[in-house]
């Protein structure tokens, strides 16, 4: 049952946009329903469980947890906003400790198993 876990960039710079119009922010969450889409195809993905988090502090960050559902995952992708400041260490360890305290509770030995 893996845990996939998706940490989205919307510091403000994620505003800039492409020469074609679109926001890297747009591209990113466009990514993520792509492979949420593709992924979902495949019949091993059944148990997949998947979060969503951004460079908010904690909790605020957390917009989807690994007990969501898929249509909360998704409505909570499509709602993330751009604005604020890149905390990237931060958010990448909060990222890894939420992997971490789930495979804790969930009883996986290392992570990628």
């Amino acid at each position: 049952m893996p845990v996939l876990l998706f940490l989205i960039d919307t510091s403000a710079s994620m505003n800039q946009r492409t020469h074609l119009g679109t926001t890297y922010l747009d591209i990113a969450k466009g990514a993520v329903e792509t492979f949420m889409k593709l992924r979902g195809r495949d019949p091993a993905s059944r148990g997949d469980r998947y979060m969503l988090i951004n460079l908010e502090d904690v909790p605020l960050g957390i917009k989807a947890g690994w007990k969501e559902s898929h249509a909360t995952f998704m409505m909570e992708l499509r709602n993330l906003q751009a604005a604020g400041l890149t905390t990237i260490g931060q958010s990448l360890r909060t990222a890894f400790d939420l992997l971490n305290l789930n495979r804790l509770v969930s009883g996986i030995d290392n992570y990628g198993q």
